[in-house]
């Protein structure tokens, strides 16, 4: 038997043990139960349990409720509501209908909630003590001093697994499957392998969760919060639970775990764990897994939040700026004076599209055009900096290694306009065009806002000129205009003069460029 009642640092262990009297469950004077047959469970560092088969049970129970939790040494508990005159105590018992190996004892048998306050006549048997015990060894060490010097995910599981195989436990191949919050991946999925130096990661778009490979495996039930997966892969094919177990076992394995990793805020991770001893996990390694299974979702939720944070931060402000703010500019006035070129593209025509195509259509299409101004953006060195109505505005600021952000960003602005006109080729229901104007000089990049709402972008005379340049070149037919700082790279330009601009103090000398490349 393995068990901290049996030594203090002896591991996790479980003991079943019939109880040799009459045992009654009884609540305000209510006979619930009562049996000659019932059983007690001794479990590391938990109360000694009760269970009492299902037929000697004489209060009325409901049929199953949604509620499950997991144990993977006793498997899926389901509950049943207990049907009391005039009370109805919810979830008030559990039982195993297909209790693992090491509790098959308890098959069959209904357990008691402590919120039931139910009480126990023993007939004068006395139960054995809880046994607190001790957990310690090479993992438990790891994770208290050295697991938090691990900098990445995937730093993280392949330490934790070779701490699982220095601690004794035959793993042979472990994944996390963690939920993250991205606009294009539904998570990252890490997947080490004892025999294999590097971690595998998977991040899968959410088609995840309409792929049947996905909605038939161990995976999605853990997650939807159905309970844990625990599965001797020694069986024939007709018992295994998921198709993914037969590939699992095809490649030497004898056990599978799949158990919940749950998060502060509810949601529902998924750690697996296979082994390919041929007796597969025992007790202790199970039941030391599960006890450090809390702290092991605490280093994958630090690890997710701080990944959650940059992808957010990159969604809604750009990577730059994320970076930026991520590093600790976060304070009203934070930011930096910088030589940059100004891109403002505006879309034309947005209010005769929008009563055209109607809100649905319109928006489909304003996407279309937001998704090709900044991905050509991006490509050139360029930043979003925001979407402002139907225009985007973009920064394309001075490198170190000599790069012209003028003469990047307006290569990028002949770009969109090429891209815009294949678009309306291929498909005339995407007849969008737009108006681009550019301006080169110095702005204030940073925090601008009230004390509690923060905006991280451009301040300067050349935002304001980038912006009128576009309002101007759509009344004169142009689709790009530029200051002459940015004109200077293309030969071809055409020289509209000093241009008053609207709430600009001074004409602006502007250029119109040509859309061709």
């Amino acid at each position: 038997m393995e068990g901290s009642r049996f030594g203090a640092n002896a591991g996790y262990g479980i003991e079943i043990k019939p109880i040799a009297s009459t045992v009654r469950v009884l609540r305000n004077g209510q006979v619930l139960a009562e049996s000659a047959n019932a059983k007690v469970m001794y479990e590391t560092r938990l109360a000694p349990q009760i269970y009492i088969p299902r037929e000697d049970i004489l209060a009325p129970l409901s049929d199953e409720t949604e509620l499950q939790t997991f144990c993977p040494f006793k498997g899926t508990a389901r509950y049943h509501d207990l049907l009391l005159d005039g009370e109805t105590i919810y979830n008030g018992v559990w039982c195993y209908d297909d209790a693992m190996p090491e509790s098959r004892a308890i098959n069959g048998h209904i357990g008691f909630m402590p919120g039931a306050q139910v009480e126990f006549d023993l007939g004068g048997v006395e139960l054995d003590p809880v046994a607190d015990g001790n957990i310690t060894g090479p993992l438990v060490d790891w994770l208290m001093r050295g697991a938090a010097f691990e900098t990445t995910p995937e730093d993280f599981i392949g330490a934790l697994g070779k701490k699982m195989v220095e601690h004794g436990i035959a793993v042979a191949r472990m994944s996390a499957m963690i939920w993250s919050l991205h606009p294009m991946i539904a998570g990252k999925n890490y997947i080490w392998k004892r025999d294999e130096e590097e971690i595998t990661t998977f991040a899968p778009s959410y088609e995840l969760y309409d792929h049947p490979s996905f909605k038939n495996s161990p995976l999605s039930y853990v997650s939807q919060g159905l309970g844990g997966v625990r599965q001797k892969l020694t069986c024939s094919k007709s018992e295994m639970q998921f198709p993914v177990m037969e590939d699992l076992k095809a490649e030497g394995a004898t056990d599978y775990v799949a158990m919940p990793l749950f998060f502060s805020d509810g949601q529902i991770n998924v750690l697996t764990l296979t082994s390919d001893h041929p007796e597969g996990f025992t007790t202790a390694n199970l039941g030391l897994i599960f006890e450090v299974s809390t702290v092991i979702s605490r280093f994958f939720e630090v690890f997710t939040q701080k990944e959650n944070a940059q992808s957010l931060l990159e969604t809604y402000v750009g990577r730059r700026t994320g970076a930026r703010v991520l590093g600790g500019e976060i304070r009203r006035g934070d930011g930096d004076d910088i030589d940059a070129a100004i891109m403002f593209c505006d879309l034309r025509g947005s209010t005769r599209l929008e009563e055209e195509l109607g809100r649905k259509d319109y928006i489909d299409l304003l996407n279309i055009f937001f998704d090709t101004a900044s991905s050509i953006v991006h490509a050139h060195g360029g930043e979003v900096l925001k979407f402002i109505g139907d225009a985007v505005l973009a920064v394309f600021p001075d490198t170190e290694d000599g790069t012209d952000a003028g003469a990047e960003a307006l290569q990028a602005a002949r770009e969109i306009v090429a891209k815009l006109a294949e678009l309306r080729e291929e498909d005339p229901n995407r007849c969008c065009e737009c108006s681009i104007g550019i301006c080169y000089g110095q702005v204030t990049y940073g925090n601008v806002g009230s004390q509690e709402r923060l905006d991280f972008t451009v301040i300067g005379r050349p935002a304001n000129i980038a912006a009128r340049l576009g309002d101007y070149g759509k009344t004169v037919g142009h689709r790009i205009v530029a200051s002459g700082r940015v004109a200077q790279h293309a030969p071809d330009s055409k020289p509209l003069g000093p241009v008053s601009l609207h709430n600009v103090k001074e004409p602006v000398e502007s250029f119109a460029i040509s859309a061709d490349m």
